[in-house]
This record gives C-alpha cells, structure tokens and sequence, in this order.
C-alpha cells in the first residue's frame, strides 16, 4: 500500500455524526520520529489548489538594503488532539447535516381525517364486546417507500388485523382486511420483516411468534422470556435474526436459521442463540434474614441503529439511560458463575440520566424512534415523566428535551414513531381526551447549551390532534399518513389536506360534523 503511486488521504471524524473531513495534508507529509529534522534540507511546500493563498511581506536585512527575505505569515490552526476532538464532539454539530431547515408547522397543522373513510374499528373476537382496544401498530417497509399502505394493527385479545389504509372517497366500503390470531393473550408490539412477507409480534403468553402474511399461517414459535415480551426488532441487515425484549430483563436474539426446533406441539418453537439476562441492571432488596432475589429492570423499547449492522439500542423502565450492545461480542464468563451479574455487558451506555434533571428520582423510557434526513444521528425517546428527550447517537449523550402543556405520557403502553422523511416524529398520550402529537424536528440538531440549562426555547413546533376518546398508545407513519390507536378500539389515518384543512378553519360548526383537524 506504501508503494503504490497514490498516497492515502488522513481522515478524521470530527464530531459525534461521524461525518467525515478531509484534510489538506498527505500521509507523506508526516515526519517519521527517525528523521533527523534540523539536519535536512527543508523541502518547499506545495500549496493546494482550494487553499487560500497567504501573505508573503519582505522582509529587509540591516547589513544590506539590497537583500530582503520573502516570509511566509500562515494562521495557526487549532490542533486537533484526542481530547478536544471528544470536546468538539460532545457540544457542536456538523454545518450540513444539522442546517437551519424553515419549520414546516404549517404542513402538520393541515393533516385531517374523515369520520367515515380514515377510521377502522378492531373486531372483538368474543360476543360479550363489539370491539377491542389496539395495543401496537406497524406500517409495512413498502408503506414506508409509498407503496400500498399495509397497516397491520395487534390488539389485546391476540389479534392482528392487516388494513388497506388507501385514501378512498366518502362512504366507500372499507377494502377487505386480513386478520390473524396468533395469540390469546395481548399483544404488545407487531413488525414486519424487510420484505414484509413475515410478521413477528410480542406477547404477555411470554412468547413471540412469528407468521406469514401471505398463507395466513403461524410458522414459528419463540421460547425463552419468563415474563411479558414487550418489544421486538429484525434485524435490517441480516433477514433472519430478530431481537426481543421482556419485562424479564432479557433480550434474546433468534436465528431463524438454526435448526433448534422441537417438535413436540403441531407448531415448532425455536429458542434463543444469544440471551441477555438483566440488560438494565436490577432493583436492589433491602436485607434481612429472609433472602429475596432482585427483581430484573424491565426492557421497554429495542432497535437496530441504520448504519451498524451487529449493534442494538436497549431502553428500560426504571431510568433513562440507553444502553447499546455489540452482539458480536462473546459473553461474560463471570456471570455464569454468578447468575446476578448481566450475562453480557452493553458496549457503552448513557453518559447520564437525563430524567432526574427535572425531578426527584429516576424515570424510564417508554418507547425509542431513531432520526433520518434532517433528523439523522439523533435517537428521540418518550419518558415516563411526560418529556420528549433527544440524544446524539452513536455517543448516547442526552442533548436536551421537549414537552408540551397537554402531553402525558405515564404508561408505558404510550410509542414514538420518526416520519420516513425524519422531519416529524408523533407521540400518543394517556389523556382521557384522546391527544396525538406531531413533532417538527428537523432542526432538533441545532446546537444547544449545555445540557440541564434553560435553551432559548422549544425548537420542534407541536401541533395537537384530538379525535379519538381514552388514551392513545401506538402510532406509525407511511409516506404522507400518519396512524393512531386508541382505547375507543379505533385506528385513526390522518393526510395533510390543506384545502380541506381551511375550510374546515373557516367553516368549522359545519365542518366538524365530517373532520377532525389540529387543535
């Protein structure tokens, strides 16, 4: 590599969203702590072609008027240590990626949706109700791209129902549903795999199970939680791995590769390759004679990051600290020995725990959503105290925090979802009036003070939606749709309409018969 005739180019990354920037000095530019310096003739420095030329005074000598002396005056640069590279990193970001965008209020404020067309009801399966409430949503990766908005909804009777959430005129019947029942317990959270083909969803039967959405038929079992399954992920880069978390503690990650079956029921489960036993730690027993094992800290919320392919981001229910994992990495031999310590140990975590700087103890984190376009290199979690908190990936250093004066989020139930475009991120509410929230984030990477000061103020417009009755807990978006879920056991769609949006502005005693529109 030496030898080749092209000089490799020196890189740095120079803050915490890894955007490289090159720099104007070469390899072979760099003295070799074996080359004598002084005792050299000093080479003449080829000036780059996108550099900015520097003054050269003369300079005239005592001895002799006649001679002078070209002097080359060049600004010193800053230099770049280890140290305020880290520096650099933790408080400023990049020019182009984070760049002032004009906030796009004004599109949220205009999302509407029909009373007849943009609602869907969740069928009960037993005949003492009609309808049933949705605990998790997900739009399908097609949706995502604008394809055929597939909208699959999990309830808490087992069920999933897979919706056509097409925009359709007034009073057209609804497009036929797919629905499936792969459980007989509630369902916490649904994913479709990269070619959404697949259906896996978390359940509190402790098992996650994994169905086709073509035959209609559960393919695969699950097995290894001791407790609800609260989240699951696929991994994007690898079509059969998945990850779950529990209220166990536990993330478990299953090749759907590994001939592990057993055969003893008519569906085959699968167990676990890897699993991580207390993932965020355990809540300490007072003592006493009697001995009491540590309860596990539940795992609330999981995903892939887009750009590491082998890394999981982990949240938990007792505070705010987000934990990543390398699942490459072999396991800690001490805890097999110790069946108290974690069986692995996260790659780096938190530096702090954002939520005990706006009250007295420690709060977790309900759900997690990570950024893109505008928003990239920033993880967006809901607290259970009712704030909205950002954090740089891939450091995990919290940046700062949002809320609203209506927006209650102390459930756990209560999800974030990150628009595919990265400007807009929406929220649910346990408030009985039935609330969604749509957050402006594209310029949520602005350089902000420190964090625990008081910033100049909010930086992602809110724009609140009510047309639903009881809490709202899931949300997901598709290409220029949002959906929401509510305990009503109704799945709203709202689209930004502007035209609609302004005639129901002006004429909204008549309007509000037909539409719901931001409050």
């Amino acid at each position: 590599m030496l030898d080749s005739s092209e000089v490799p180019r020196c890189e740095i990354f120079s803050d915490a969203t890894n955007v490289r920037e090159s720099l104007h000095f070469h390899t072979s530019q760099l003295p070799t702590p074996g080359t004598p310096l002084d005792d050299e003739k000093p080479k003449r420095r080829i000036p780059q072609s996108d550099e900015t030329p520097t003054k050269k005074p003369r300079l005239m000598l005592a001895e002799s008027s006649n001679d002078a002396i070209d002097v080359v005056v060049k600004r010193r640069g800053c230099r770049r240590t280890v140290f305020r590279m880290l520096d650099l990193a933790s408080i400023s970001y990049p020019a182009e990626p984070h760049r002032m965008l004009l906030p796009s209020r004004n599109i949220l404020q205009s999302f509407v949706s029909s009373h007849t067309s943009d609602v869907f009801k969740c069928h009960s399966r037993t005949e003492d109700s009609f309808v049933t409430p949705p605990y998790a949503c997900a739009y399908s990766n097609e949706a995502k791209r604008g394809g055929v908005p597939l909208l699959a909804v999990a309830t808490e009777q087992g069920s999933i129902h897979i919706l056509d959430a097409t925009k359709r005129k007034e009073w057209d019947c609804e497009p036929a549903r797919v629905t499936l029942e792969p459980h007989d317990n509630g369902i916490f959270d649904v994913k479709w795999n990269a070619d959404d083909t697949l259906l896996a969803t978390a359940s509190g039967d402790k098992s996650t199970r994994i169905s086709s959405v073509e035959t209609q038929q559960l393919l695969s079992i699950l097995d290894g939680h001791t407790s609800t399954v609260k989240c699951v992920a696929w991994d994007p880069a690898h079509r059969d791995l998945l990850t779950t978390g529990g209220r166990d503690g536990m993330l478990c990650l299953y090749d759907l590769r590994v001939n592990n079956l057993s055969d003893q029921d008519e569906i085959p489960a699968r167990s676990a390759v890897i699993t991580i036993t207390a993932a965020h730690g355990q809540d300490k027993v007072s003592g006493g004679r009697q001995k009491i094992r540590p309860l596990p800290r539940g795992i609330t919320n999981i995903l892939y990051p887009d750009d590491r392919p082998h890394g999981l981001v982990s949240s938990g229910s007792f505070d705010g600290i987000l934990n990543y994992w390398d699942l490459r990495l072999p396991s800690n031999e001490s805890s097999k020995r110790s069946p108290k310590k974690p069986s692995h140990n996260p790659l780096f975590s938190s530096i702090m725990d954002p939520t005990i700087c706006h009250g007295a103890r420690s709060r977790g984190i309900t759900s997690m959503s990570q950024g893109s376009g505008p928003s990239a290199g920033l993880l967006f979690a809901l607290g259970a105290d009712s704030r909205l908190y950002i954090y740089s990936y891939p450091t995990l250093t919290p940046l700062r925090t949002e809320t609203h004066p209506n927006l209650q989020t102390n459930s756990f139930y209560v999800r974030l979802a990150t628009s595919p475009c990265g400007r807009w991120l929406a929220s649910g509410s346990t408030s009985r009036a039935g609330s969604l929230f749509l957050f402006d984030i594209s310029n949520a990477g602005r350089v902000a003070p420190s964090y625990g000061k008081r910033a100049d103020g909010p930086i992602s417009p809110t724009v609140r939606f009510r047309g639903q009755s009881g809490e709202i807990g899931a949300v997901d978006w598709a290409k220029d749709m949002v959906a929401s879920c509510a305990d009503d056991g109704t799945v709203r769609i709202w689209r930004p309409d502007l035209e609609v949006y302004e005639n129901c502005i002006s004429n909204s005693e008549e309007q509000k018969w037909d539409w719901f529109w931001s409050t």
